[in-house]
């Protein structure tokens, strides 16, 4: 997983065969949503929403839950076909990872696959976490 590589690369690696990679991969994805996902992979809900404007506040900036930003990650592996969308800024292919972080960075929202053509600006157009503020679809926390 780490190297971004097929699964039938290591197949003489592990001695096991790309469905069998496959499947221990899919087992690690659901063991990790398992045990941490009920406190660490979600949204924040009211009572952190009021936690993290408390903590914010008393640093100088009211109103703020999080930073956000957009980062450009090269994609070594990036397919032929879609080279042309994912031609970052830079040389090669980039996809862009937007982030809410807060400042014991904690991530509270991460989203990857944005074409590497686009700037912030876009992004943030595109962005489904803009999306839900747009709609009101936030949990309400009293200032």
């Amino acid at each position: 997983m780490a190297y971004g590589i097929p699964a039938d690369l290591v197949d003489d690696h592990l001695a096991m065969g790309e469905s069998q990679a496959i499947m221990c991969v899919k087992r690690f994805a659901v063991g990790i949503v398992q045990v941490f996902g009920e406190e660490y992979l979600r949204s924040p809900n009211a009572e952190d929403a009021a936690r993290l404007l408390a903590m914010n506040k008393a640093r100088g900036f009211p109103r703020m839950l999080g930073s956000i930003d957009c980062m450009h990650w090269s994609w070594k592996n990036c397919p032929k076909a879609c080279h042309g969308q994912f031609h970052g800024q830079k040389k090669g292919s980039t996809i862009i990872l937007e982030a809410v972080a807060d400042q014991e960075t904690w991530i509270w929202h991460a989203f990857f696959g944005m074409l590497g053509s686009l700037n912030d600006i876009n992004v943030v157009n595109r962005s489904p976490l803009m999306n839900k503020i747009a709609n009101g679809e936030l949990p309400l926390v009293s200032l």
